[in-house]
């Protein structure tokens, strides 16, 4: 029998406030056909809401003990730290965008682009591109607007390049340093940056080169691209980033450093007053506003599903039917998947799967190095294939076209799954301790 929940009484009870966030998210996008009209942040506070209406089987708790266990799980350090961090990362893309460096990312990458290889250039610049930012929605901002005008210069199919977009997008998402999903990945499962990233980069570099290939085939055109013009003083705080990561600094040093970087070449060649940079930053950190806020909502949602025994139910179903630390994995990954397809939200996914995930490690003696990507890869992958994500969204709006085409385009997230089974099945990457 398995350990875990042999020490704590497990209840479906405990589950109904996720069940109900699930029915309201899902509900109100079928019913309307867009799952935007019901905000994130709204679902997982009426969830909360619901979750103090219940109790833990026997108990009477008093609701103001019910608010304070609630509290005191959205307020756990480790969540905190993170909100820290997000804000502090849309600060770095607020500042890297407003002094240019967003920009002279993309045109040096084009600049390069050889016009036979246009889709791998164009995913290979995205990859770059994401890595850089940490954000896919960023990336897809600045790159789908060029991969339109690449497929209308060359005939290639439009799906097709916004897929190729979508699919670098999400490679950052992935292995980004700066990356949210990373950020939170890294962070539930007590793990530095720099080890999830080797674990992880070697899962996806299959994934990546067999893309490249496939995208090789379907290359066409011969396209005379433009002169872009690009920087490399204003690529420096990127510059800044990864080197600073890869050396294995703290994450809010490293991005400090990006902020400092980033601050110090922007007022010096212009592109913002001291006045002006204070603006700069505070809109970065408000554009993760609503992501911090719903860190701490979950957080604290899951202290309550914890209390009433919902946590421990999963862990106990889940665990038994896994007989083995592949099967944990298997769970894992699935458990990730199905919540980032219902809340298509690749970092509440792994925030709300992390602290289940983290049981499931200890109790099947994973590495956490292999549990932070496996919870990476696989929300990263779905969030690539879902056609009502906010990725595909806003590449399917800038293409004016069905986020439904795109789908099938999606090369890369497909490989990412494939790889990242492979990955368990086969126990690779041998982890070093």
């Amino acid at each position: 029998m398995s350990k875990i929940g042999t020490d704590k009484k497990s209840s479906f009870k405990g589950l109904l406030p996720l069940v109900f966030f699930l029915l309201l998210f899902m509900g109100t996008g079928i019913i309307t056909g867009n799952f935007n009209n019901m905000p994130l942040l709204l679902a997982f506070i009426l969830a909360s809401a619901f979750a103090l209406l219940l109790d833990k089987e026997g108990a009477n708790t008093s609701l103001s003990d019910k608010i304070d266990i609630f509290s005191k799980a959205g307020g756990e350090p480790t969540i905190i730290l993170m909100v820290v961090i997000f804000l502090l990362a849309g600060a770095f893309y607020s500042i890297a965008d407003a002094m240019g460096a967003v920009s002279s990312m993309v045109n040096l990458g084009l600049s390069i682009l050889p016009a036979n290889l246009l889709l791998p250039g164009l995913f290979m610049v995205g990859c770059i591109l994401s890595f850089s930012m940490g954000t896919s929605m960023g990336t897809i901002t600045a790159l789908a607007p060029i991969g339109v005008g690449i497929a209308s210069q060359t005939g290639l199919s439009l799906p097709l390049v916004l897929g190729t977009v979508i699919g670098s997008a999400l490679f950052g998402d992935n292995l980004s340093f700066i990356s949210d999903t990373t950020i939170a990945a890294t962070r539930t499962q007590g793990v530095e940056l720099r080890d999830k990233f080797k674990a992880n980069g070697l899962i996806v570099l299959p994934a990546v080169i067999v893309t490249l290939v496939i995208l090789t085939f379907l290359s066409g055109g011969n396209a005379n691209l433009e002169t872009y013009e690009y920087s490399i003083v204003r690529i420096v705080p990127y510059i800044a980033i990864i080197g600073s990561a890869l050396i294995g600094l703290n994450v809010m040093v490293v991005l400090g450093i990006g902020i400092g970087s980033g601050a110090v070449i922007g007022l010096f060649m212009g592109d913002f007053t001291v006045v002006e940079l204070f603006g700069v930053l505070q809109r970065g950190m408000g554009w993760m506003e609503d992501l911090a806020i719903i860190s701490l909502i979950v957080g604290g949602l899951v202290g309550l599903m914890n209390y009433y025994g919902g946590i421990n139910y999963l862990l106990e179903k889940v665990t038994s039917k896994v007989k083995t630390a592949k099967g944990a994995q298997l769970g894992i990954a699935a458990l990730v998947s199905l919540i980032d397809i219902a809340t298509t939200n690749n970092t509440i996914s792994i925030i709300t799967a992390g602290p289940l995930a983290k049981d499931l490690s200890k109790e099947y003696d994973i590495d956490p190095r292999r549990t932070a990507s496996i919870l990476d890869i696989f929300s990263s992958a779905f969030q690539g294939l879902i056609p009502y994500g906010g990725q595909f969204l806003l590449a399917a709006g800038i293409g004016q076209i069905s986020p439904v085409e795109i789908v099938p385009y999606s090369i890369y997230s497909l490989l990412m799954i494939v790889f990242g089974l492979v990955a368990i099945m086969f126990n690779f990457p041998k982890m070093k301790q």
